[in-house]
């Protein structure tokens, strides 16, 4: 059973996505800094951060509403992800790296959420 935010793991996975959003993102070119970068960066730790909010949250209306908040970061960051590709800004192996951990943070985010609707018990070890 977790105590903390930082014990679930869909929040520790999150949170190495958003680390790993902002090395890559260091390699943008200057003039992307206010654009797609910072896009990038925001929606990258929105995921992590509404997962924390969304933690000690109450009901189980208010927790959905922070995760799926979290889901819809998530998904904007896939886009971020295939377009810093597509542009050049990414290499292949940074690529891969970023979307993997995408997956796994979605992974982890998705059976927490159906944790948290199917009440159960092992909800706080996901």
């Amino acid at each position: 059973m977790t105590v903390r935010f930082e014990d679930l793991i869909a929040w520790q996975k999150a949170y190495m996505f958003a680390l790993a959003t902002y090395r890559a993102t260091k390699l943008f070119p200057a003039d992307e800094r206010f654009g797609l970068c910072s896009q990038f960066q925001r929606a990258a730790i929105s995921i992590p951060a509404n997962i924390a909010e969304g933690y000690k949250k109450i009901s189980k209306a208010d927790k959905l509403r922070f995760f799926n908040i979290a889901q819809g970061s998530l998904e904007e960051c896939r886009c971020y992800v295939h377009l810093s590709k597509d542009l050049g800004y990414i290499n292949a192996d940074i690529y891969n790296q970023l979307y993997s951990q995408l997956e796994e943070a979605s992974k982890f985010l998705n059976a927490y959420c159906k944790g948290v609707i199917n009440n159960a018990h092992l909800t706080d070890d996901i």
